[in-house]
């Protein structure tokens, strides 16, 4: 029987904002983790983290640390027999659930202790994440969802139903994936601190790596963004898809006027145009853009979605035509098996949000799991890949001719090399010294 027997915390920080990798119209920082490590009884480590932007990445490592004494003593079996219960011990703390609640930091931070169980659950069984989940029994399943609060939109019974019909032909589906791997987009063409020559470069050298679908930043100066897409589209050609991401820059009107220009690139999404929470204001938009576009261009947004209530609002409203799920800004695995599956109640297509430090690692496994057992559909599907950091991971993402490859390794890839946390903890790390 394994149990957890510490909590350890590390701050990681990349120094990302000077190369301008990771920019956009509202964010310049230094990629950072919340990197956490669960020891155990004999047994493997967990880890998880929750990525942040540079400073105040000390303020959810502090968090962590609050949350620990609800993690350290329990059991692996005694998780996984009341898994719900263990997580809302997590995010119903009678004094922390105050600073969210279920949103922000202390989320954040309960997504980091979550997902480093998850990894010792998949260790400890021998799988990979993606195969660990998508094994597992119906039941067991549901029995890690948390369905309250959107017991409105999905019953328990809805998601039996749907894992149940995902049982069907996933042998085959697992085989397209072994042969082909897993369709994704690429974002590191097109960051807004990169000058024009260089994403001319870079999107020439990402359609010569085989990817067919590139995401750029928007929410600058109108005619700069116009200008960066004409180039970006002019490289691709008309057939390859173009993504642009907002970052929550614009108002809901300076979002439509805005992409009407746009749509001269033909977007396949835009992403956050506006405020993450305003619900109907993205459902303005997406009805805006879709009478623009001829429905050719779609809403998306996700990563900063807060939790399952805000997505449930999303799809109730019908503002999304693709939800982007992100590993780190919810309460864990438990809070993204709700979403994957509120995601096809209402039949709207995930490409998770990824890029960060170790996001690609983490989505991945959702991703894949999405496919095999739930979504069963690779229409509209796409995981983002961005160029940075994974090599200060054991087992980073790989990619080939613009798709991911399957990880084989057991656990949710989230385990750092020791000299990466030794170089870049913050502040005594020899790069921040």
């Amino acid at each position: 029987m394994t149990t957890i027997t510490d909590v350890t915390v590390h701050d990681v920080r990349f120094p990302t904002a000077a190369s301008g990798d990771g920019s956009d119209a509202i964010n310049r920082g230094d990629y950072s983790a919340t990197y956490v490590e669960l020891s155990t009884d004999g047994g493997p480590t967990g880890a998880g983290f929750t990525f942040t932007n540079g400073r105040g990445n000390e303020i959810t490592c502090a968090a962590v640390r609050a949350l620990a004494h609800h993690v350290v003593g329990r059991t692996v079996a005694e998780i996984t027999a009341e898994p719900v219960a263990f997580w809302r011990s997590l995010v119903a703390d009678v004094q922390l659930r105050w600073l969210g609640p279920e949103k922000g930091v202390i989320h954040m931070a309960t997504g980091a202790l979550v997902n480093a169980v998850w990894d010792l659950r998949a260790k400890l069984a021998g799988k990979p994440m993606w195969r660990y989940l998508a094994e597992l029994p119906t039941d067991e399943l549901v029995a890690n969802v948390d369905f309250k609060h959107i017991s409105d939109a999905l019953t328990p019974d809805e998601a039996a139903a749907l894992l149940d019909k995902g049982l069907v032909g996933g042998v085959e589906r697992l085989a397209v994936l072994e042969e082909s791997g897993f369709p994704s987009y690429t974002t590191s063409v097109g960051w807004l601190g990169y000058p024009d020559d260089k994403v001319r470069a870079l999107t020439r050298a990402a359609y010569a790596a085989g990817w067919r679908a590139m995401k750029m930043k928007v929410g600058g100066p109108p005619a700069d963004d116009l200008r960066r897409a004409r180039i970006i589209r002019a490289e691709i050609g008309p057939d390859a898809l173009l993504m642009m991401d907002a970052n929550q820059v614009w108002d809901v009107d300076e979002a439509i006027t805005n992409m009407a220009a746009l749509a001269e690139v033909d977007p396949y999404w835009i992403e956050e145009p506006t405020h993450a929470d305003d619900i109907l204001g993205h459902a303005r938009i997406a009805r805006a853009v879709t009478e623009l576009t001829g429905g050719r261009c779609r809403v998306a947004t996700g990563e900063v979605a807060a939790n399952k209530v805000i997505f449930k609002q999303l799809l109730q409203a019908e503002a999304i035509g693709v939800m982007q799920i992100d590993a780190c800004r919810v309460g864990g695995v438990n809070e993204v098996l709700a979403e994957i599956l509120l995601a096809a109640r209402f039949g709207v297509p995930i490409c998770p949000h990824a890029g960060g430090v170790g996001l690609c690692e983490y989505v991945q496994h959702l991703a894949i799991f999405d496919y095999l057992r739930v979504g069963t559909s690779l229409d509209g599907r796409m995981v983002e890949y961005v160029d940075h950091l994974h090599e200060h991971f054991v087992d980073p993402v790989r990619t080939r001719g613009g798709r991911y490859l399957l990880p084989t390794a057991p656990g949710y890839s989230a385990t750092m090399h020791p000299e990466s946390i030794a170089t870049f903890r913050f502040p005594d790390g020899p790069t921040w010294r």
